[in-house]
């Protein structure tokens, strides 16, 4: 029997291209997506397209409404996207408006859980150090201490079991991390990066996230499938 894994999905062009990885070495996977009450929920549609389109064992989307407490450009209707392109992280004065607070521990607590209920071993999670906007639970060592928590703090771990957070794009550049995808067969057309895409799913352009994936395809040589709104 193949093993599980539970995989954090999006519906943007990293947590598809961590999918991918899962299927191909060989994990049977369980996808978890969440509408957290953001801007960007064309994102959704775009998870489930990804799932339709590779196939996986089981999908979810679990609701948490995190608008409740705001706090984010992409929870608070009162707070801009930034429309500025992204500074290297060391250039950066702060951490940008569109850092969700506390976002991938909520995401990976519901995935450990679910992982201990299906007896899955493996957490995969699309996190990038390399490319990404500067948010502190996108760093090893975020990773590394959730790990530790989650050994600690479930049954499986106490057992000696707990499962593994999987990063396999930690360390790659936006553009190996699209060479990567497409060689796996991803279909980036069908996934969603914009922080404020609208209802079908065409990018702004303008803020960081299209930024970089836009740099991502050019420092590829790959044609990026993106669909822009008119306002571009």
């Amino acid at each position: 029997m193949k093993e599980k894994a539970v995989v954090l999905l999006s519906g943007g062009l990293d947590s598809s291209t961590c999918l991918a990885v899962a299927k191909q070495a060989g994990y049977e996977c369980y996808c978890l997506s969440f509408d957290y009450g953001q801007r960007h929920r064309a994102e959704l549609q775009a998870a489930r397209r990804i799932t339709e389109s590779m196939g996986v064992a089981s999908y979810k989307v679990i609701d948490i409404d995190m608008r409740a407490i705001g706090g984010s450009a992409l929870t608070d209707s009162d707070i801009g996207v930034p429309e500025v392109e992204p500074v290297g992280v060391s250039e950066q004065e702060s951490i940008p408006a569109t850092y969700v607070p506390a976002r991938n521990t909520i995401f990976l607590s519901i995935a450990l859980g679910w992982a201990e209920v299906l007896d899955a071993e493996h957490i995969f999670i699309g996190v990038n150090a390399v490319d990404y906007s500067g948010y502190p639970d996108c760093r090893p060592a975020f990773i590394a201490a959730f790990e530790r928590m989650a050994s600690l703090a479930t049954k499986a771990g106490v057992e000696g079991h707990g499962p593994v957070i999987r990063t396999p794009l930690i360390d790659l550049t936006k553009s190996e991390i699209i060479q990567l995808g497409t060689d796996a067969g991803v279909d980036y057309g069908l996934t969603v990066s914009c922080y404020q895409a609208d209802e079908q799913g065409r990018a702004c352009g303008r803020c960081d996230s299209c930024y970089l994936r836009k740099k991502g395809f050019d420092e590829a040589g790959i044609t990026d499938p993106t669909k822009y709104t008119s306002a571009r």
